[in-house]
């Protein structure tokens, strides 16, 4: 059995990055800590920790930080369901994984009256729609929305819907970069509006209609929901945005549909551990039940 003296020590150097940290964290002296790290490392005969400026773990580190962290996850949920609220000031809280635009458009409309009825707070991860299931797979998290439509060993898998993005621009932006059309050369030099480098969609769209790649036009990383759209809006490039968030300008014409063969239709899933407090499963049904039709307003 693994000693959780030794398992806390390292768990605390590994998730905030240094032994000094980590005795304050577990109101010990730094020197305790290094001792049980120690204690731990000899008794798994691994190196778990790079002593360097922040800590790293090792491979072998990383393999018990994940399981360490999963084992907390799992019994936090076991605790809030053996144990509920113990007064009306109390929250429940879960760790969810979202992608950036779900978060912006549809997610918290979807969940409002869960977490207010039901007095829940979460604590959410940002990722790519493409990465967030890792973090439940690495446990860090009790649930995530993520494209990946196949169930994890351990886990359920539910469709929530799907979000229609679209390329736009403005008429300014139109008429300066492609009055003359929209082709290979002109998009060379025409400013794109992507999200940041984990995410395809633009890239993919746009090699796979002109041929081009990510470096063969000048593009902003812009890593936020709003104002990836607030930059379209200003006129400093063109984008994929989701169609909930600019059916109005579409329609009043700030915005302009460029290319609607460029047209994506993202599949979203909810992911969820088989074994889940019953708060988790009923907000697990309420987002079930409400996710596809905010997605399609």
């Amino acid at each position: 059995m693994l000693s959780s003296k030794f398992c806390e020590a390292f768990l605390a150097v590994a998730e905030s990055g240094s032994f000094d940290a980590a005795a304050q964290r577990l109101c010990i002296t730094a020197s305790a800590v290094t001792l049980r790290v120690q204690a731990l490392e000899k008794d798994l005969g691994q190196i778990l920790l790079l002593r360097e400026r922040p800590c790293r773990v090792t491979q072998a580190g990383q393999q018990l930080l994940e399981h360490l962290q999963h084992q907390r996850l799992r019994e936090q949920n076991l605790l809030q369901q053996f144990m509920g609220q113990s007064s009306q000031h109390e929250f429940h809280q879960f760790s969810i994984a979202t992608n950036a635009d779900s978060l912006s458009t549809w997610l918290l409309k979807v969940l409002q009256s869960t977490l207010i009825e039901h007095n829940i707070a979460l604590k959410l991860s940002l990722d790519d729609q493409t990465q967030t299931h890792q973090l439940l797979e690495t446990g860090l998290v009790n649930a995530c929305i993520s494209t990946e439509s196949s169930a994890m060993t351990g886990c359920e898998v539910h469709y929530l819907g799907q979000m229609t993005y679209r390329m736009v621009a403005t008429p300014s932006f139109v008429e300066r970069w492609f009055k003359d059309g929209i082709h290979r050369d002109a998009l060379r030099h025409a400013p794109a509006i992507i999200f940041n480098g984990k995410d395809l969609m633009h890239h993919q769209v746009i090699l796979n209609l002109f041929g081009l790649n990510q470096q063969s036009y000048p593009h902003f990383f812009i890593p936020s929901s709003t104002a990836f759209v607030e930059a379209v809006h200003l006129g400093l490039g063109f984008g994929l945005v989701p169609e909930y968030q600019i059916g109005d300008d579409l329609q009043s014409g700030k915005l302009i549909e460029i290319m609607p063969n460029a047209k994506t239709e993202m599949k979203l899933y909810w992911h969820h551990w088989k074994q889940q407090s019953a708060l988790l499963q009923q907000l697990t049904i309420d987002l079930l039940e409400k996710a596809q039709h905010q997605m399609n307003e």
